[in-house]
């Protein structure tokens, strides 16, 4: 459910982005949020492997990791859409 609320959440502000902007900067957006999804499904998948982990200290590793990943892709999405705007504004 998580990767249908960040894919329809990305192409909604993708879509607003592009109504506003250049194709450049549309273009560097399009790209950071891909880059960001590839992020997010790599976090999906430790959140997977932690949930088969055979013990607590290696699920909580996985579960670590995973929330580092989160917020990393959180981070890439934000300097895609800064890059953008700077795109965008020259």
């Amino acid at each position: 459910m998580k990767k249908i609320s960040f894919v329809l959440a990305a192409a909604g502000l993708m879509t607003l982005a592009a109504c506003n902007s250049s194709p450049e900067a549309a273009n560097v957006e399009a790209e950071g949020d891909n880059a960001a999804a590839l992020v997010e499904n790599a976090a999906d998948s430790l959140d997977a492997l932690a949930d088969n982990a055979a013990n607590a200290s290696t699920e909580a590793a996985l579960d670590n990791a995973a929330a580092n990943l989160h917020d990393a892709a959180s981070n890439v999405a934000d300097v895609a859409s800064d890059a953008a705007d700077a795109v965008a504004n020259k």
